[in-house]
Parts: structure tokens; sequence; C-alpha cells
């Protein structure tokens, strides 16, 4: 059962990665990955990929564990 109530969102969460198509890799910067979370992941993995090549990058969405009562 997903826990609900005053300061939880109904809408899940999600983590955009950046993909590197040539190795299959996350994309980093800096060593960290690079990654988004967002409860509206199209719209996010479509900021991630703007400006940049579709055969080199792709977005990949991953939802998130929800919190739930035992």
């Amino acid at each position: 059962m997903t826990i609900q109530g005053p300061g939880f969102d109904a809408n899940p969460l999600y983590s955009v990665s950046l993909i590197d198509r040539r190795t299959g890799q996350v994309h980093r910067v800096n060593g960290a990955p690079l990654l988004a979370l967002s409860r509206e992941p199209q719209a996010a993995a479509a900021s991630l990929l703007e400006g940049r090549d579709p055969d080199l990058w792709e977005a990949r969405i991953q939802p998130l564990a929800t919190r739930t009562r035992q």
C-alpha cells in the first residue's frame, strides 16, 4: 500500500539518465553521473537531450521505489 496524505505527492518519482550510445554508459560530469529526478520524466528526458545528437545520446527513464506500509 502506498503512503499518501499531506506532504505526499500522488505522482511517482523517476530517475532520468543521459546515456552515451557509443559506450552504453551513463554520461558523467566531473565523475558524477548526469541524471535528473522528476515527476514528469518525458519533460526531463527532453531537457537532457536538447541540443544533443540523437544518434549518440538517449535518455533512460527508471521509476524509483515508493514507500509502502507493512
